[in-house]
């Protein structure tokens, strides 16, 4: 089976529903079968990264753990929406894991270069 390159595109707050961790289950299971995972958080998709999150008053488990395994799979390469963190009022030094910050122009060019393209 030859290596296909995913981008995993998460747009959504992390309690609000359950896309948020279904998008780093598809992110972890495309790792496993040997496959190149890319992530980008757009719009409320970049709360997901924020340090100190504190989920359990809702009764839900924190993504913070998820998140920092991701290089444990090869997961590496984290995006994110500068606009996005500019809107929100939110630096890189916030967020739990380190990511790249990138314009509307780099994320059009991000999606283009990958063979499959997930959104949650």
């Amino acid at each position: 089976m030859s290596e296909l390159s995913f981008l995993i595109i998460n747009r959504r707050a992390p309690y609000a529903s359950n896309q948020a961790r279904e998008g780093l289950d598809a992110a972890l299971t495309a790792a496993v079968f040997e496959q190149s995972v890319s992530m980008l958080f757009l719009s409320d998709g970049v709360y997901q990264l924020l340090k100190e999150q504190q989920p359990a008053a809702i009764g839900q488990k924190t993504l913070s753990a998820n998140l920092q395994v991701l290089p444990m799979y090869d997961i590496d390469k984290l995006y994110v929406c500068a606009q996005a963190m500019a809107e929100r009022n939110l630096s890189t030094d916030q967020l739990v894991v380190p990511v790249e910050l990138l314009d509307k122009h780099a994320i059009n060019a991000l999606i283009k270069q990958q063979d499959r393209v997930l959104t949650f």
